[in-house]
Formats: C-alpha cells, structure tokens, sequence
C-alpha cells in the first residue's frame, strides 16, 4: 500500500518505492590469533566493496556480526547480492558458520 505523502517526500523519506533494504549478518569464526581475524576481515571488506556494498558491525576472534547495505544512495541489497556473499562465506575456512537475515528496510527496520 502506497503513503499518501508525495512523491518528493516519499523519496526524501525512503519510503515505498524509495525504501532501501540491507541484512543482517553473524558469523562465527574459528581465529587463533588477531591476524587471523584481520586478514578475513580485510579480505571481506575488499569483496563487500567490489559488490558496491558496505558494512557496519563489529567482533572478536569468535564472532562478528554487521548490517549490510548498499553503497548507492536509493539502491537495495540484492538476492544475487546475498548469494554472493553467501558463497564467499563458505569458501572461507575461518568461518565456521553464518547467517545472513532476511532484507529489511535499513532505515525503519520494519
């Protein structure tokens, strides 16, 4: 269902057609040692990146958890997006397990 606010303030507002989605991420990792940790860290931020996407969030050598969005002002994470980043996640031996939530409005959370 469509506001009844304008489409100038639908867009200044992220609202409906303007709403831009991200995820929610947890991972946990097996690191032994701090540069362990920096490494897949580093290493995910360039891949996040080459998606033209970016991340907030933060960990220890046990887990670390984020909320991933897009790096475009009215742009979404995408299905091949989370696909992406699934694939990398399971390629990488330090991560013993993740999960990426479902997309959420990453202004209003709704």
């Amino acid at each position: 269902m469509r506001s009844v606010k304008s489409r100038r303030l639908r867009k200044k507002l992220y609202l409906d057609e303007f709403a831009v989605k991200g995820v929610e991420l947890d991972c946990r990792l097996t690191c032994k040692e701090e540069s362990e940790l920096a490494t897949i860290m580093d290493d995910f931020l360039l891949y996040i990146d080459s998606l033209n996407l970016c991340i907030s969030g933060g960990g220890d050598l046990t887990s670390f958890a984020g909320f991933i969005a897009s790096n475009e002002r009215y742009a979404s994470v995408t299905e091949a997006d989370l696909s992406n980043i699934s694939a990398w996640l399971k390629e990488q031996k330090i991560v013993s397990e993740f999960t990426l939530g479902e997309l959420v409005d990453a202004n209003y959370n709704v």
